[in-house]
């Protein structure tokens, strides 16, 4: 087995300048798994990326990043604990097209970290997937993640819903 060509870890505010870089790619990339525009994105200045930053290191909330050897960031994951009766959400998923697959793993090991956070908060961690996005939902339940049958109306286009998938965790 070969050694991971990328390494993992949590934003800081100093990163704002490449976090900024792989948002826009990933809202560009699938403008539907996202609850933001483009045009939103880019009308954020630097104060609001560094905070963005920050979410790595936050209370009750962290935000990793996947760099490869080359030092470009090519995946992004995210949570949260929006209220303890929640417990934890899986936000902000992305994994450059060249990096996505099994074979890979990296899409794997962003889980994992978060997995391993979430467990810190709860037993849980939930997401919200748009109902469009076929091949995040596969992905997901290959994963473990199971629709509670509840949705909520997609904030950029209430004519569509994001559906609610959880997971348990064990130890």
């Amino acid at each position: 087995m070969t050694s991971p060509t990328f390494t993992i870890r949590q934003t800081t505010s100093s990163d704002w300048r490449e976090l900024r870089t792989i948002r826009l790619e990933m809202i560009q990339d699938t403008p539907t798994a996202y609850a933001e525009t483009l045009d939103d994105a880019l009308l954020v200045d630097e104060a609001g990326w560094r905070l963005r930053g920050e979410r790595g290191t936050a209370a009750h909330g962290t935000q990793i990043t996947a760099i490869s050897t080359s030092g470009h960031w090519v995946g992004s994951m995210g949570g949260y604990v929006p209220d303890p009766e929640t417990g934890a959400l899986l936000v902000g998923v992305y994994v450059a097209p060249q990096w996505r697959g099994r074979q890979v793993g990296l899409t794997d090991a962003l889980l994992t970290h978060i997995e391993d956070w979430a467990r810190t908060e709860g037993s849980t961690l939930t997401l919200h997937v748009h109902e469009d996005n076929l091949r995040a939902r596969r992905y997901y339940e290959r994963q473990g993640f199971v629709a509670t049958g509840h949705s909520v109306p997609y904030n950029l286009d209430p004519t569509k819903n994001e559906l609610e998938m959880l997971k348990r965790l064990g130890d």
